[in-house]
């Protein structure tokens, strides 16, 4: 399967992309992973990019474009792949379309996760970081063992600065003004099933199972 995974910050991407690469035994590629990794092992590409960020400036489509060419030239992405985080425009959509159609493949279905503001912006709001190894809390959904303390490394758990209801609701409104015409341009393909994931975790992956229902058996 070749799928890509959309949705606002804090619909649960991270989660639901955990699930399907254990289950359908695909690569979970995510675009900010790419970008830390390649910055941090100073590659060509992430020395490109690690300039436009200090600049305070946007990195350029077209570096992005080649990293992900990059990444998915790599044998263990042949067989398939859940990419998350690109595209983000339709340049960007368009210029994976050259990047798969060179290698003769497509995008099999564009999963779009969705929830109401409100159930966001809660998610959000009550989410805790370990300082330490980056795992993460919840002070009601997932809450650690001891009061703001990592189950797994014992350092100390944090909110991020912008983890807050005015930040997250001016997110939300600019995140759907961006996506709205992406998540077009994958609907008119017939590509997009939207996924319901307001419910508990259990219950968001079997929807999850159901938009994905007979992929995995027709490859």
């Amino acid at each position: 399967m070749r799928l890509l995974i959309m949705g606002p910050p804090g619909a649960g991407k991270g989660t639901m992309a955990a699930y399907i690469k254990k289950i359908y035994d695909i690569p979970h590629i995510s675009t900010g992973e790419l970008y830390r990794e390649a910055i941090a092992n100073m590659t060509p590409l992430g020395k490109l990019a690690s300039g436009y960020l200090e600049r305070g400036e946007l990195v350029p489509d077209a570096v992005t474009v080649d990293l992900v060419q990059e990444t998915l030239d790599k044998d263990e992405h042949k067989k398939g792949f859940l990419l998350d985080g690109f595209p983000r425009t339709i340049p960007q959509a368009e210029a994976l379309d050259d990047i798969l159609a060179r290698k003769r493949w497509k995008i099999d279905l564009v999963l779009n996760l969705t929830a109401d503001d409100e159930t966001i912006i809660a998610r959000i709001s009550g989410r805790r970081i370990c300082s330490k190894c980056g795992d993460v809390y919840h002070v009601t959904n997932i809450k650690p063992k001891v009061e703001n303390i990592c189950d797994k490394c014992g350092a100390t758990l944090f909110q991020r600065p912008d983890d807050n209801r005015d930040t997250m609701a001016r997110r939300l409104r600019i995140y759907r003004e961006l996506t709205r015409p992406l998540l077009d341009f994958y609907r008119r393909r017939g590509l997009v099933r939207d996924v319901d994931v307001t419910g508990p975790v259990e219950e968001n992956i079997k929807e999850v199972e159901k938009a994905l229902g007979g992929l995995h058996d027709n490859d």
